[in-house]
C-alpha cells in the first residue's frame, strides 16, 4: 500500500495541469532542437518530457525497479526519451540504493545523506527507508562515451549528487544539481567541482517553483557563500550552472 500512497503522491505533484509548460519556460534557455539531455534521477518523467518536447534527445536514468516501470509507461514511447534503470555514481559497479516506499523521491545510495538530512531538516522526520536493493552504477564519462556530450544534464539524486559529478570530466554547456537543507555542504562541493571542470556562473530555483531566485547569475563563491548561509532557509530546491564563456540560448516562443 506505502508504493501506492507513494507513486499517487508523485503523480499529483509532477504531473499536474500546467507544470510541463513552466518546466518549458524554464529550459528553454538551455535545450533546443536534437540536442542531448542526461536526466539522473528522473523519477516519473515530468522534466524528460519537458526536454523532448522542446526538441531535445534524452536519456533518463531512475534505478528504482517500480518507478522505472511507471517511467517506461509515462515516456517511454516517446521517440527522444531511452529509458535505462541504472544509477549514475563515480565509478561503474553497484550500489546498495535505501528506498522510501511513501516518499520514492528521496530513496537515496548515500546513507550518511540520509542520516543527516532526518536529523537537520524537519520536512524529513516522517520519512522512512527500508533496506536497499543492489542496483547497477555507471559514469558519466562512460554515458559521454557511448552517447556523446550533452548540452544539458539534470542531477536529483537524493545526496548522491558528489558522486555524480566525480564521474564526470568534461564541461557541459548547462547543468543542475539539487540542493537540500541540512546537507548543504554537499552542495557546496558539487559547486566547486563543477567550477573545476571550467569557467561557470550560478543561480538557483526554489523547490519546485520553475523560475530562477536571482536576477543576475552568480559566481561560485557567490553561491557557496549563499548556501554556507542557510540558502535562505529554503528547504530544498536546484542550484544551476551554465558555462560563462557563452550565454544560453533565448527562449524566443518555445518556452510559451
Amino acid at each position: 500500500m506505502g508504493r501506492w500512497v507513494g507513486l499517487l503522491r508523485s503523480l499529483v505533484t509532477y504531473w499536474r495541469p500546467g507544470r510541463q509548460r513552466g518546466l518549458r519556460r524554464l529550459y528553454a534557455p538551455f535545450v533546443g532542437p536534437d540536442d542531448l539531455v542526461f536526466d539522473v534521477g528522473a523519477h516519473l518523467g515530468d522534466r524528460a518530457t519537458a526536454f523532448a518536447a522542446l526538441g531535445a534527445r534524452v536519456v533518463a536514468f531512475e534505478p528504482q525497479p517500480h518507478v522505472a516501470r511507471w517511467l517506461r509507461l509515462l515516456v517511454g514511447r516517446n521517440d527522444r526519451v531511452t529509458v535505462r534503470a541504472e544509477a549514475v555514481g563515480a565509478r561503474t559497479g553497484t550500489g546498495r540504493l535505501s528506498i522510501s516506499e511513501r516518499h520514492p523521491t528521496v530513496s537515496t545510495l548515500s546513507a550518511a545523506w540520509r542520516e543527516q538530512v532526518r536529523e537537520r531538516n524537519a520536512g524529513f522526520r516522517g520519512v522512512h527507508w527500508r533496506d536497499g536493493i543492489e542496483v547497477p552504477i555507471v559514469t558519466l564519462d562512460s554515458l559521454i562515451e557511448t552517447h556523446g556530450l550533452p548540452r544539458f544534464l539534470k542531477i536529483d539524486v537524493e545526496g548522491f549528487e558528489t558522486e555524480v559529478l566525480a564521474g564526470l570530466s568534461h564541461a557541459v554547456p548547462g547543468l543542475s544539481v539539487e540542493f537540500v537543507g541540512g546537507d548543504l555542504g554537499s552542495s557546496c562541493a558539487c559547486v566547486r567541482r563543477i567550477s573545476e571542470l571550467g569557467s561557470y556562473e550560478f543561480n538557483a530555483v526554489a523547490g519546485e517553483q520553475r523560475e530562477f531566485l536571482f536576477g543576475e547569475w552568480r559566481t561560485a563563491g557567490e553561491m557557496i557563500a549563499w548556501l554556507e548561509g542557510g540558502a535562505n532557509g529554503i528547504a530544498s530546491g536546484d542550484i544551476y550552472a551554465r558555462l560563462s564563456s557563452g550565454q544560453p540560448r533565448t527562449s524566443g516562443t518555445r518556452g510559451s
